[in-house]
């Protein structure tokens, strides 16, 4: 209760809207016909070392990781899916929105391009439930488009969209497969970004490839992307647990290389302007501080201590014995 009433957080909000979205969730798989059969086809896929069937059944990986995973990441990350870095005088929502401009800055969105009449169309490659989308739209003026394989985050972005925007918003989010976007026609678009998303690609190269097709000649693709630095050691135990702990966690397929990603820009056809790794920048508070323990009460890095583990566990068994999860 002090959570509630002595921050800016909603707590209870939040887990009223969560409890309300359960069942109309349920309803609308599209990785199985229950949970459970979700629950156990993720498990199954991510229970072999070799990539080579989750490769070749991302598709329904991605799918029952998010039909799984969004409604919980809405409730206790927000409507951006992505880390970000943050500096001591910033607020967790306020870092978020730091890196989303940031990217969105690389995009060589001029004045002069912006002041043209027709409003400049980005792509959002991965948009989950469109917070980024939303964000850059109303940074940069720009009318943009969100592709996403999951149906379920199709219907919460737009309505989120409409919530902030109207009943014409100036952006919006289709389903489909990046891999694949048959829905979107070649050079139609000004720029393109993806955040934290296209590490659910089977194949980096085709999935650029397309990324490439899909954008006017001479624009820009700017992309955060999940990947192992060349500190990476196959053969270190250490290395390789904490790679699959993140693939499981992530719902994804193989985690790539930084030299895999690069290389897959170029043959897809982009000039390689500019790369680094966002894990060394200067901040105060790392990316992952999110994710270690705590015993601050006041922060969800609660529920990661020994105390809060527990609490979540039985919570969440309360929660399914009263068939609310």
């Amino acid at each position: 209760m002090a959570v509630q009433f002595f921050t800016s957080s909603n707590p209870l909000g939040s887990t009223f809207r969560l409890l309300g979205q359960f069942r109309k969730q349920e309803k609308a798989l599209t990785s199985g016909p229950n949970v459970k059969t979700a629950i156990d086809e993720y498990n199954r896929l991510h229970s072999t070392e070799s990539a080579d069937e989750r490769n070749a059944n991302y598709k329904i990986l991605v799918n029952s990781y998010y039909d799984l995973a969004t409604l919980f990441y809405e409730w206790g990350w927000g409507s951006s899916f992505h880390f970000a870095h943050r500096q001591k005088f910033e607020s967790f929502a306020e870092s978020i929105r730091k890196h989303e401009y940031f990217l969105a800055s690389k995009l060589n969105l001029t004045k002069e391009k912006r002041d043209n009449d027709v409003k400049l169309h980005i792509l959002d490659v991965g948009c989950g439930i469109g917070g980024p989308m939303r964000n850059i739209c109303r940074f940069t003026g720009c009318d943009i488009t969100g592709i996403t394989l999951n149906e379920y985050q199709v219907r919460r972005g737009n309505e989120l969209c409409i919530n902030e925007f109207g009943s014409n918003p100036p952006c919006r989010s289709i389903q489909g497969d990046f891999m694949k976007m048959e829905k979107l026609e070649s050079d139609s678009f000004d720029a393109a970004y993806a955040i934290e998303a296209t590490c659910h690609a089977p194949n980096r190269a085709t999935c650029y490839r397309e990324i490439f097709r899909v954008l006017k000649p001479g624009a820009i693709f700017a992309c955060y992307e999940w990947c192992v630095t060349d500190k990476y050691n196959p053969k270190n135990s250490d290395h390789c647990l904490i790679k699959k702990q993140i693939e499981e966690g992530d719902g994804l397929p193989d985690l790539a290389a930084t030299s895999v990603c690069s290389e897959a820009l170029v043959e897809a056809g982009f000039e390689l302007l500019e790369e680094g790794d966002m894990a060394l920048a200067k901040a105060h508070y790392p990316w992952y501080l999110p994710l270690t323990p705590s015993w601050n009460p006041f922060t969800q890095r609660f529920q990661f201590n020994w105390l809060g583990l527990k609490l979540t566990k039985y919570a969440l068994k309360t929660m399914e014995f009263l068939w609310l999860a």
